[in-house]
């Protein structure tokens, strides 16, 4: 239609048109919509925190949609399927934790291990089920990263020497432990938070002196 136009009004035309539609891709528009992906996985946090359990099939479209008080549809917009939005938001947790999973070293382990427990004090129930998917695939980079924390701390020691080491390390992340410590042994948040950054020191300093698992 618009190159049947005479020239100037064919000019007017189209810049009216691409007036139209600059406001969609306007830095406006990106900063709204970041501020909405933003409110969406901040509402996903805060069920999370509030689960009775770690059942994640509680954190869909919907819940998250009333929480952050949007529609479904927006959701939507944001996230192609709930899977993707659990995944953003247990990102969001691990962020809020302090840990991070690329780089942990073994001398920061026993404050990491404290870190984590105050942490997970703070969810309504401390045991998450590694069945969800994006919790399986936390599982499986928080276990790949302990151990490559103990292969650059023990660089002589055999494979499984390395893997059992991170093991035991893995067992201080475990939120049944601080369930156990206390409930069966009446610890309180201080003397679990002590007990585990002993044991992770016990650890630590054996590999340091190269007391092999296995030896």
């Amino acid at each position: 239609m618009i190159e049947s136009m005479p020239p100037r009004k064919a000019r007017a035309a189209a810049d009216s048109a691409d007036t139209r539609r600059r406001p969609y891709h306007s830095p406006l528009r990106r900063q709204q919509a970041a501020r909405t992906r933003e409110d969406i996985v901040a509402a996903g946090a805060r069920i999370a925190h509030r689960l009775a359990s770690w059942d994640w099939r509680a954190l869909t479209f919907k819940a998250v949609a009333e929480q952050a008080g949007i529609s479904v549809r927006t959701v939507h917009r944001h996230f192609s399927d709930e899977r993707t939005l659990r995944g953003a938001i247990l990102q969001r947790l691990v962020e809020e934790s302090g840990v991070r999973l690329d780089h942990i070293e073994l001398r920061d382990f026993a404050s990491i291990a404290t870190d984590v427990h105050r942490y997970l004090s703070s969810f309504a129930t401390p045991a998450p089920a590694a069945e969800e998917p994006a919790l399986a695939a936390l599982d499986h980079r928080r276990r790949a990263a302990l151990t490559s924390a103990v292969e650059r701390a023990a660089p002589d020691w055999p494979s499984r020497d390395c893997v059992i080491a991170a093991a035991m390390l893995d067992m201080l992340w475990t939120p049944p432990l601080y369930e156990r410590l206390g409930t069966a042994w009446r610890l309180d948040t201080a003397e679990t938070s002590a007990a585990l950054a002993w044991i992770a020191g016990l650890i630590e300093d054996a590999i340091r002196t190269n007391r092999r698992p296995t030896a």
